[in-house]
């Protein structure tokens, strides 16, 4: 292991922005946000392996001085290749001050929820990412907020790290001009209001049917555009500075991610998932956001909502979880963000030695905040009543370090840019108290720091 402190000024953004149209080049942006989970800004480029997972296969592709040299296909499970791929690359854990030091990072779909329930095939599979787009890198650029400084930590030697160094140093010299990103039409939503207000019928039936008790119900938003995504990125960013966003350039697209929601943290035996069930909108005066947040807090249905969440991911990481670790330590906290508040909650449990990280993942995954209760027949309603799979929209993005360390987003507030067409979703839970009105005014408050931003 080998760590080079860098004498760098430049911001994150300035750093990324000669690195962003490289395929396989990943940034995890706390955003400069003002809050309790940003600390660290990771950069990962030049994978050694990259997992790509489509259908049945996950195609392997191994890479030498940066260049290809095999490529294969596995039908092992995806979780289990990436458990196979850590060890294979990493067969030493070495402990290390920094939250990533080499191991695998990128993208989860939701869909790869199907490779560990069975859910039915009905929704339209109309977005050509594959289900899971991980690379594996043997170094990786940090900044660290608190001292404001950049590292970068190599899994190898010194020497490893110094040539790692100078093919980056190659790369930040030569800039290219990027085209501005814009829009080429306006975005169009999926589901018109009634036929949203037609499914929400559909799941008030199945609550009093007693089949279920929340269910995440979802609407897709959709446009053409020309030029660069990471311009888009940018302004996304910037309006809304949240802990877990992310911009991952794949070779087919990008990955734009403005996510407020933790999913899956493991450091050591620690685990920490921070579910979001919850939402109310920002207003322009001190007087109207204060209010707006207070109902939020007293809302005995958002209470509700959120507990149910609580309770399906307790039972989630009971599973691999030491017996009687699993511990919720704050309820209903009230965490604002630039378009919205949200209801946050904290659970932690203690990770059992005969498991790791990939199998918490795997446990918890999809995240219980963003299907329903309870989780496998909200997930079978998800697939009956959504026209199109969710494709990376409430899945996940994050890392698993080569020490056992991971950290994991929960794709909300997430954008996918493919084929000349960029997708945005947002959702809410419905509960029995829940009016179609307000469910659906909801979704447009998710997205007012989205849609318009890119549209203007």
């Amino acid at each position: 292991m080998s760590i080079l402190r860098l004498d760098w000024k430049y911001t994150t953004t300035e750093l990324f922005s000669s690195l962003s149209d490289i395929p396989w080049a990943v940034l995890l942006d706390s955003a400069s946000a003002d809050h309790c989970d940003s600390r660290f800004d990771i950069i990962c480029l030049d994978p050694i392996v990259t997992l790509v997972t489509e259908g049945s296969h996950t195609e392997i592709s191994r890479y030498r001085d940066h260049s290809l040299t095999s490529s294969s296909l596995s039908q092992i499970n995806p979780f289990d290749l990436v458990k196979q791929e850590l060890s294979h690359n990493f067969p030493v854990q070495k402990s290390s001050t920094l939250p990533f030091s080499g191991g695998a990072m990128g993208s989860f779909n939701y869909d790869l929820g199907r490779k560990i329930e069975k859910i039915p095939a009905i929704a339209a599979d109309d977005i050509s990412l594959p289900a899971m787009n991980i690379g594996l890198y043997l170094w990786a650029l940090v900044f660290d907020h608190q001292a404001q400084a950049w590292s970068l930590v190599h899994y190898g030697n010194e020497i490893d790290a110094q040539t790692s160094l100078t093919w980056l140093q190659g790369k930040l010299e030569h800039q290219s001009n990027k085209a501005q990103f814009s829009l080429i039409g306006d975005w169009r939503p999926q589901l018109t209001k009634a036929d949203y207000e037609e499914k929400f019928d559909v799941i008030q039936a199945y609550i009093q049917s007693g089949d279920c008790y929340q269910i995440n119900l979802t609407q897709r938003f959709s446009a053409k555009y020309q030029g660069d995504e990471w311009q888009a990125y940018l302004k996304l960013r910037e309006s809304n500075k949240a802990p877990f966003s992310a911009f991952i350039r794949l070779p087919q697209g990008a990955l734009l991610s403005i996510s407020p929601e933790r999913f899956i943290q493991l450091r050591g035996e620690d685990i920490q998932t921070k579910p979001i069930k919850g939402t109310s909108p920002r207003y322009p005066t001190q007087e109207q956001d204060q209010e707006s947040a207070l109902q939020l807090a007293h809302s005995a249905k958002d209470r509700a909502e959120n507990l149910m969440i609580v309770d399906l991911l307790r039972n989630d990481l009971g599973k691999v979880a030491k017996a009687g670790s699993v511990s919720v330590p704050h309820l209903f906290k009230i965490e604002s963000f630039p378009a919205v508040h949200h209801l946050v909650s904290t659970v932690t449990a203690k990770l059992s030695p005969q498991y790791q990280a990939t199998d918490l993942l795997q446990a918890c995954f999809p995240g219980g905040s963003i299907t329903g209760a309870p989780k496998i027949r909200a997930m079978e309603i998800i697939e009956e009543l959504e026209p199109s799979r969710r494709s990376l929209y409430c899945g996940s993005i994050g890392y698993i370090s080569q020490d056992g360390q991971m950290d994991t987003s929960i794709t909300i507030r997430t954008l996918v840019a493919i084929d000349g067409i960029i997708h945005c979703w947002a959702g809410g839970g419905i509960v029995v108290d829940s009016t179609a009105e307000s469910e659906y005014k909801e979704t447009y408050d998710k997205v007012s720091k989205i849609l318009p931003v890119l549209q203007a």
